[in-house]
Formats: C-alpha cells, structure tokens, sequence
C-alpha cells in the first residue's frame, strides 16, 4: 500500500495526526531498558533455538509488537497491510460483504455493531452477538482478519453465520446475501410536525458539511417553520476529530467544544466554536441528541459539548466511554502504529473515558424483544480488558445507576409493535418535541 493511501485511511482513526518515526525520536530511549531489551532478545534466542518447531522470525517479532501494544489499552494496535486496507475501504465507503463492525474478544469474533440497512442488519444480527463458525466452520480462536476476509465477498454470494446470543440457550444459524456496503455517513428525515431527524452513522469526511447539507435539505422539505431537530448519534463508533468539532461548531457560536490533553507538548489541544463554521444552524429550534451504549469517541465529543453549552437535551442510554485519542504513527510504507497518545475533556473539563455521556433523559430501546437478555452482557469502555482508568476515579456505583428501572418505561416490544412503534427511543424524541413548546428544550436564544 502506497503512503497516500495511509494517510488518506488515517480519516478513520479519532484525532489522526502523521508523525513520522524519526531516528532521532528512537534514540531518546531511557538507558534503563537496556537490561529490558537483553530480556526480550534472550527470549527470542531461546524460542529459535528450542521451540518444538521452527517458528518464523515475522511471526515473532509480530507477537513481541503486538503483546506491547496489548498491556498499553484495547486502542493501540499494529497495522500492516490488510489493516490498513481495511480502514481504506470503510473511508471510501464500498465494499461487498455484510455490513459488519467486529471485534476479537477472547478468541471470539463479537459484533460491536450491524452497519445500518446492511445485509446483517436486514438479517437479524445485533450488537453483542458472537459469529462462532462460518458455512458451518469453527472460527473460535482464528484470526480475526481471516473471518472478516471469509465474510467479504461478491455482491450476491450468501455465507451462513452460526451466532451466540446472550439470554438464548443454543446458537442458532442465519443466512446472509452479501451486497454492496456503500457508507452513508449523514441521513436525514422529515416527521410530521415538522420536526427533521439528522442521522449521524460515523465520523468520515466531510460528516460536518453532510449535516449543514441535510440541515438545508430538511428547511426545503419543510411545510413552515422547523419546530424541532433530533439528531441520532446512536451506534455511531466515532471516526475524525475534525469531523466532531466540526458538527458541533454548527450548532455553537462560541465556547470551547473539547480539548485534547497528552503528555508530549504537541499533543495537547484546545478546539473552539467558529473555528470551522460561522454562525449557528437551527439557532432557535430545539434540539435532541440521541445516544446509546454503542455512541463512542466523536459521538461523545458532539454530545458532550451540546450538553455541557445547553444546546441539546441528551437523550438515550449512557454512552460508550471511550475518551483516547488515537495517532497514527507510521513506521514503514505499508506499517503504521496506532497509538492511544491523548484523553479529550469536554468543555466542562469532564473526561468520559469509562463513564461517558450520561443522558439528560434516560430512554431505554423498549422496541428492542432482547432488551433486558442484552444489557446484561452490554459493552462498554469500561469493561474492556486494560482500558485506561478516568482520572477522576470513578466509583462503580456511579456506574450503575443507568441500570435502575424506570417506572414510565413499562410497554413491551410486542406492545409497541401493535401500536406501530418500531423505533422507542427515536418515537419518544419525536413525542416529546411535539408536545413541548419550541422555547422549552435546549433552544439557543
């Protein structure tokens, strides 16, 4: 892979910077970890020497890099070639395949997210789900590149995915028709009363300016007046910092938005309001973000300024709680590192990392059957293996109150399903800025 198409594959990791690895940079290395590295090369000696095979000296120079990256936190990871192209892709927006954002877990391959409108999605696959073979294939304790190449092919070709559900007894098997996965970061819908709905599936390029698009798109669409705005950040990984600061700058005309603090000097940052857009869009509309466990890392970003400036009322479930940035180091032509070299604060100076953003108003997705089986094995930044500790030091008590039941909330899917009810979450935010006068929520005056 050429070094355009790294950088250009670099949109995709949050708060991306190009620093290249000079010689001087490795020379800085403290003179204690000389006994360190005779450890290290010992080892290597012994295992080439001793090893009940002969093993390749890629393979374990791959596993010395990749278990140094491991004890750091679950973001800082090698990319070779394959991941990279991986990243290439998903930024170009189109592929063949299935529509799926996965993860290793122990040996498994669990689903963090079903893109939206995908073959998976349409075929019933979920978030937190575990794929355990393929066309009837164990995949437990694989590579995750080579399940994610055997799910990738021709528009068309169908594969068979035996799935582990939390909260069902036995895994049970779905067919899927793989097609084009075309990325549409920025969809956007009027609902009745004119009210838009502004979706947001990922921070790629030009994320900001798809907003303002979809913002001007919805004005047009408009019968008379815009009475309220809801804006879904739901299952939204993240992506670009740029693209975060820039939707939020849409809806802020001053303030700051985030700030970004590492321990190297260039690495701490501070991102204003009109740095990006003068002005404000929909300055005297309500607004409501939607957030649930699967919103991380640039969602967080939008949501807590909007929160923290009293822009938006934050809706949904407690987000994710990833608050690392991440910087692509590359090393050689077609390598790069991946590395966790800042924490982002919102404007109130809160770091999310494990607690992220709790919600104005708590709304569980009551329209989803598996609700309660689901939440049990819900995944967040916290419960990740190594991830970094909130320097406020977070009691887990605090992190338990989203899991209280809400008395409001008693229908079932099956009830909502009669009354026409497919989406809870988004049919509540509609609800709620349809019966609230417009200077009630979180307008800007």
């Amino acid at each position: 892979m050429k070094f355009a198409a790294l950088a250009r594959s670099a949109a995709l990791v949050t708060a991306v910077a190009l620093i290249p690895a000079t010689t001087a940079g490795m020379a800085q290395v403290d003179g204690r970890a000389g006994p360190e590295f005779a450890k290290l090369f010992a080892t290597y000696q012994q295992i080439k020497a001793n090893y009940v095979e002969d093993v390749d000296d890629e393979k374990l120079i791959r596993g010395a890099i990749d278990g140094m990256l491991a004890s750091l936190d679950p973001h800082s990871a090698y990319l070779d070639g394959s991941d990279l192209e991986r990243l290439t892709t998903m930024i170009d927006g189109n592929y063949s395949g299935l529509g799926l954002s996965v993860i290793m877990e122990d040996g498994a391959v669990k689903i963090i997210s079903p893109f939206r409108g995908s073959p998976a999605e349409k075929a019933g696959i979920k978030a937190g789900d575990y794929i355990t073979h393929l066309d009837g294939d164990l995949i437990y304790g694989g590579d995750l590149d080579e399940a994610v190449s055997r799910m990738r092919g021709p528009e068309g070709t169908s594969i068979r995915l035996t799935v582990f559900r939390a909260g069902r007894d036995e895994p049970f098997d779905v067919t899927v028709t793989r097609g084009v996965i075309e990325l549409e970061p920025v969809t956007h819908k009027l609902e009745s009363g004119n009210i838009g709905v502004i979706t947001v599936n990922e921070f790629s390029r030009d994320v900001g300016a798809d907003v303002f698009s979809a913002w001007q798109g919805l004005r047009k669409e408009a019968t008379g007046r815009m009475n309220g705005l809801v804006l879904d950040l739901r299952s939204n990984p993240g992506g670009s910092l740029d693209e975060a600061v820039a939707l939020s700058d849409l809806f802020l005309d001053k303030g700051r938005i985030v700030s970004q603090r590492g321990r190297a000097r260039g690495e701490t940052l501070l991102y204003d309001a009109e740095s990006v857009f003068r002005g404000e869009i929909a300055r005297d509309i309500p607004l409501i973000v939607l957030i649930d466990a699967g919103s991380a890392s640039a969602s967080e970003i939008v949501a807590g300024a909007l929160q923290d400036h009293r822009r938006a009322v934050i809706m949904g479930e407690r987000s994710f709680g990833k608050g690392s940035v991440q910087t692509l180091l590359p090393l050689t032509r077609d390598t790069a590192l991946k590395l966790t070299t800042a924490r982002y604060f919102t404007p109130a100076g809160k770091s999310v990392q494990e607690g992220g953003i709790t919600p104005d108003i708590k709304v569980p997705q009551l329209s989803d059957p598996d609700l309660e089986k689901r939440a049990k094995f819900q995944l967040r930044e916290s419960d990740l293996r190594g991830h970094l500790v909130n320097e406020l030091e977070l009691e887990d008590e605090a992190l338990e109150t989203d899991k209280a039941d809400d008395p409001r909330f008693k229908l079932t899917a099956a009830e909502l399903e009669a009354q026409g009810v497919e989406d809870f979450q988004l049919h509540y935010a509609l609800q709620t800025l349809r019966r609230t006068s417009p200077n009630a929520v979180a307008s800007r005056k």
